[in-house]
């Protein structure tokens, strides 16, 4: 059974733009209540009252009983105009109802039993397919929710609407058994390790087992060398060194 909620109104004398701009200028929200083969009554509502249940979940499923100047209205909400500019709401509509009403409404999903389900317990993930179903009901009778159990979902399983008990005289609009919610497997991230050189966009290398010498037995080889260059042979540094000292002597031989 849907709760009741109480909302106050006062009744506006005339219809039309320029009374409900009247209403407007006097701090005030114009609206109408219609349907269940009745006179349209016309209210105006404190705006921070209807601000309080249009940011409260469920507004459009919630039965509100209007009080105006004494007389009780049970109603849905159907339509709320909001300014393009502010947000702030303009008009809103209520349809009456009766006893052979039947409306379609969006209600809320929700899970119990985590616990239960041996898919969760091994690292499984829920995946919610629809976190809300729309059903057909009475207005006194739509649910605050659907609560949906997960006992005994493994991984791969699927909860379809057909598995979840509804209340009485509520049916879905969808008249397939459609899916509500699956078990699936775990996402597993791999790291790849990569040397400085992949890390920074050149090619890696692989580099020289330890304890392994080069060719000539005192270092890596002219293949193994780090920046990519052969190395010199060892003698070469000492061949430069001579080279100049014979160099300087002739030209002070010249000199002298």
């Amino acid at each position: 059974m849907a709760n009741v909620t109480p909302l106050a109104a006062l009744p506006r004398d005339s219809a039309g733009k320029s009374a409900a701009r009247a209403a407007r200028r006097a701090g005030r929200v114009p609206g109408i209540i219609y349907g269940n083969k009745q006179d349209p009554v016309l209210i105006s509502i404190e705006p921070r009252l209807l601000m309080d249940q249009l940011t409260a979940p469920g507004f459009y499923s919630h039965v509100f009983e209007i009080d105006v100047a004494g007389k009780k209205h049970k109603a849905l909400a159907r339509e709320v105009q909001f300014d393009p500019v502010s947000d702030r709401p303009m008009h809103v509509d209520f349809m009456r109802f009766g006893a052979d009403t039947r409306v379609n409404v969006d209600v809320p999903v929700k899970f119990k039993s985590q616990a239960d389900s041996p898919g969760l317990k091994r690292g499984g993930v829920l995946n919610v397919v629809r976190h809300t179903i729309q059903l057909r009901c009475r207005p006194d009778a739509i649910p605050e929710f659907i609560m949906c159990d997960l006992s005994g979902l493994d991984i791969g399983d699927s909860l379809h609407i057909d598995a979840i008990q509804l209340p009485p005289d509520v049916k879905p609009t969808i008249a397939r058994n459609f899916t509500v919610a699956t078990i699936t497997a775990p996402t597993i991230l791999v790291e790849i390790e990569e040397t400085p050189a992949a890390a920074e966009g050149g090619p890696a290398r692989r580099a020289p087992p330890e304890g392994r010498a080069g060719r000539d037995g005192q270092g890596p080889s002219r293949e193994d060398a780090s920046d990519g260059r052969r190395l010199a042979h060892p003698g070469a540094g000492l061949a430069r060194l001579v080279g100049a000292d014979l160099a300087h002597d002739r030209v002070g031989r010249r000199r002298g």
